[in-house]
């Protein structure tokens, strides 16, 4: 059975002057580090994050809320733009009475985390970065990008009800196939509360994203959690990544891009040697890269 510090609770939190998003909380054990768990494109919290919510509680203070455009985030009401989310999430840890925090980013969202390092440092006691590059150029990511806003801006233009369209195609597309029939209907369920045109946006957002210049310049305990069978973000631009932090650690999951959803049994236990391996007091990186 789990202990009540496992059990995530949800509520409408409103960041003043941004708007609204859901969050979803587990206060974790008497004292435990917080750690801010950031969605990738297309998803909710719930949906990327759900499955390692009662794992990662026993252990931290789990935050997660829908960025922007996604879920039950705040409203957007124009372009869908990477730092507005890091915005809003050091906002929102200042709502929630956050001092320092790991930040912990899938795909997209780590792309996010990335920023929050960039625009917010004195916030973060560390990184970890899960399926994410400095930067997706040339690789399906950017593909997929490429591909659908022509598609998608040209059917807006000729039918505007298509706003509502929701995300499950795209978002089935980046998580690949999924064997179980509830589950399926369950990430479908969760993809349709994200418009493809947010989706599409927050794709070309990522695929023009790149913190080569500045990654480099990262000083906080740091862990890349690599899935290496990824179609979408190629292991090898995840290596990359974690070769241009100073001193990140490296965690392999042998999954592809959709292992938050597809391989949790895999994924978790990676996702939670990364986050106790920058930690306060928990001894630093566990590896460091080959």
């Amino acid at each position: 059975m789990l202990g009540e510090a496992a059990v995530p609770l949800t509520r409408l939190v409103e960041l003043p002057g941004r708007g609204t998003t859901r969050v979803w909380e587990c206060p974790g054990p008497p004292g435990a580090e917080t750690v801010v768990l950031i969605h990738g494109v297309a998803c909710t919290a719930e949906l990327n994050w759900g499955k390692v919510f009662a794992p990662l509680a026993r252990h931290f203070r789990v935050v997660a809320a829908d960025l922007r455009g996604h879920g039950d985030g705040i409203a957007l009401r124009s372009r869908f733009r990477l730092e507005d989310c890091a915005d809003d999430i050091a906002a929102l840890a200042g709502v929630l009475g956050i001092g320092r925090f790991t930040a912990v980013g899938y795909s997209m969202g780590g792309m996010v985390a990335q920023l929050m390092y960039r625009r917010h440092p004195a916030l973060l006691s560390g990184l970890v970065l899960c399926s994410t590059a400095g930067n997706v150029r040339g690789s399906q990511a950017e593909q997929l990008a490429a591909l659908g806003v022509p598609a998608v801006a040209a059917a807006l233009r000729w039918n505007p009800m298509l706003n509502l369209m929701g995300a499950e195609l795209f978002g089935m597309a980046l998580f690949g196939p999924i064997d179980d029939p509830a589950t399926g209907r369950w990430v479908r369920a969760q993809l349709h509360r994200t418009t493809l045109a947010t989706a599409v946006s927050a794709m070309c957002a990522a695929s023009e994203f790149t913190s080569d210049s500045w990654i480099s310049q990262v000083d906080v305990p740091t862990a890349v959690v690599i899935t290496d069978r990824d179609r979408v973000v190629p292991a090898s631009r995840q290596l990359e990544l974690a070769r241009a932090i100073p001193g990140a650690s490296v965690h392999y999951v042998q999954a592809d891009h959709g292992a938050c959803i597809n391989a949790p049994h895999l994924f978790t236990p990676a996702l939670l040697e990364a986050c106790w391996s920058v930690a306060p007091g928990c001894g630093g990186a566990l590896r460091t890269p080959a």
